[in-house]
């Protein structure tokens, strides 16, 4: 027997399970983000460098259906760095 999770009126039909993993994959990146932020703020040129390199590829690679949801993690983390 399989049981599924209820949805409630106002998603529009998304599973809660479905929402719960779009609510990590927000968050995971909003993290990754700050890390790279963090590592950029450090005075040596090579992991400057190297954090700038992250955080560009980061930002490229966060699905665009996401942006909106790790922008606002990213608010949350005080992070500079926002999604377009």
């Amino acid at each position: 027997m399989v049981t599924r999770l209820p949805t409630s009126s106002g998603d529009g039909g998304e599973p809660a399970q479905h929402r719960v993993r779009r609510w990590q994959t927000a968050r995971t990146w909003a993290r990754l983000i700050r890390e790279a932020e963090a590592l950029w703020r450090v005075d040596v040129r090579a992991l400057r460098r190297l954090a700038s390199q992250e955080l560009f590829q980061l930002v490229q690679e966060v699905p665009p259906r996401l942006r909106r949801r790790v922008n606002l993690w990213l608010v949350r983390f005080n992070v500079v760095t926002r999604l377009h």
